[in-house]
Protein backbone atom coordinates (compact mmCIF):
# COMPACT_ATOMS: atom_id res chain seq x y z
CA UNK A 1 0.00 0.00 0.00
CA UNK A 2 2.80 2.64 0.63
CA UNK A 3 4.26 1.63 -2.42
CA UNK A 4 1.70 2.74 -4.45
CA UNK A 5 1.04 6.07 -2.53
CA UNK A 6 5.02 6.63 -2.97
CA UNK A 7 4.42 6.12 -6.77
CA UNK A 8 1.15 8.38 -6.82
CA UNK A 9 3.21 11.10 -4.69
CA UNK A 10 6.23 11.00 -7.06
CA UNK A 11 4.24 11.11 -10.61
CA UNK A 12 2.12 14.18 -8.80
CA UNK A 13 5.86 15.98 -7.71
CA UNK A 14 6.99 15.85 -11.19
CA UNK A 15 7.66 19.68 -12.53
CA UNK A 16 5.73 19.84 -15.54
CA UNK A 17 3.81 18.34 -17.73
CA UNK A 18 5.85 16.12 -20.59
CA UNK A 19 3.69 16.50 -23.82
CA UNK A 20 4.25 20.01 -23.90
CA UNK A 21 4.24 21.78 -27.73
CA UNK A 22 3.45 25.17 -29.30
CA UNK A 23 -0.31 24.29 -29.21
CA UNK A 24 -0.45 22.30 -26.09
CA UNK A 25 -4.34 23.45 -24.35
CA UNK A 26 -5.31 25.42 -27.03
CA UNK A 27 -8.48 25.31 -28.42
CA UNK A 28 -10.24 26.26 -31.05
CA UNK A 29 -12.48 28.33 -31.58
CA UNK A 30 -14.12 25.46 -33.86
CA UNK A 31 -14.34 23.59 -30.99
CA UNK A 32 -16.10 26.46 -29.27
CA UNK A 33 -18.77 26.80 -31.50
CA UNK A 34 -19.90 23.19 -31.48
CA UNK A 35 -20.05 23.39 -27.54
CA UNK A 36 -22.37 26.33 -28.01
CA UNK A 37 -24.46 24.95 -31.22
CA UNK A 38 -24.69 21.52 -28.46
CA UNK A 39 -25.87 24.00 -25.68
CA UNK A 40 -28.51 25.56 -27.60
CA UNK A 41 -29.65 22.33 -29.31
CA UNK A 42 -30.22 20.70 -25.76
CA UNK A 43 -31.35 23.53 -24.47
CA UNK A 44 -34.30 23.82 -27.38
CA UNK A 45 -35.17 20.00 -26.95
CA UNK A 46 -36.18 20.66 -23.60
CA UNK A 47 -37.87 23.47 -24.25
CA UNK A 48 -40.10 21.96 -26.76
CA UNK A 49 -40.72 19.18 -24.47
CA UNK A 50 -41.87 20.56 -21.67
CA UNK A 51 -44.16 22.45 -24.01
CA UNK A 52 -45.69 19.19 -24.78
CA UNK A 53 -45.62 17.73 -21.71
CA UNK A 54 -48.32 20.48 -20.34
CA UNK A 55 -50.73 19.52 -23.13
CA UNK A 56 -51.19 15.95 -21.64
CA UNK A 57 -53.84 15.06 -19.53
CA UNK A 58 -53.02 14.95 -15.85
CA UNK A 59 -54.62 11.37 -16.14
CA UNK A 60 -55.10 9.09 -18.91
CA UNK A 61 -57.78 6.86 -17.19
CA UNK A 62 -61.30 7.14 -18.70
CA UNK A 63 -64.10 8.85 -16.43
CA UNK A 64 -66.21 6.18 -17.72
CA UNK A 65 -64.70 3.05 -18.04
CA UNK A 66 -66.30 0.75 -20.49
CA UNK A 67 -64.85 -2.37 -22.61
CA UNK A 68 -62.78 -1.63 -25.38
CA UNK A 69 -63.95 -3.49 -28.06
CA UNK A 70 -67.83 -4.73 -28.61
CA UNK A 71 -68.60 -8.62 -28.47
CA UNK A 72 -70.23 -9.25 -31.92
CA UNK A 73 -72.52 -12.49 -32.27
CA UNK A 74 -70.25 -13.55 -34.72
CA UNK A 75 -67.20 -13.43 -33.11
CA UNK A 76 -68.02 -14.00 -28.79
CA UNK A 77 -65.68 -15.93 -27.30
CA UNK A 78 -67.21 -19.02 -26.15
CA UNK A 79 -67.90 -18.70 -22.69
CA UNK A 80 -69.06 -15.11 -22.49
CA UNK A 81 -72.47 -13.82 -24.40
CA UNK A 82 -72.86 -10.99 -25.79
CA UNK A 83 -73.66 -8.91 -22.60
CA UNK A 84 -69.84 -9.87 -21.27
CA UNK A 85 -71.20 -11.97 -18.57
CA UNK A 86 -70.04 -15.78 -18.25
CA UNK A 87 -71.45 -18.73 -19.15
CA UNK A 88 -70.98 -22.28 -18.59
CA UNK A 89 -69.43 -23.77 -21.36
CA UNK A 90 -71.13 -27.18 -23.69
CA UNK A 91 -68.86 -29.09 -21.99
CA UNK A 92 -68.89 -31.04 -25.09
CA UNK A 93 -67.37 -28.36 -26.92
CA UNK A 94 -64.32 -28.40 -24.70
CA UNK A 95 -63.62 -32.07 -24.86
CA UNK A 96 -65.52 -32.60 -21.44
CA UNK A 97 -67.73 -34.95 -20.14
CA UNK A 98 -71.06 -34.22 -19.95
CA UNK A 99 -72.50 -34.24 -16.14
CA UNK A 100 -74.68 -36.72 -15.18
Amino acid sequence: MTTVLLAGMTLLAQEGPRNTGPDFGKASPFGLLIVVLLLLGTFGLVWSMNRHLKKLPESFDPEHPEPDQAVDEGTAAIGIDITGKTQDPDPRESGGQPPG
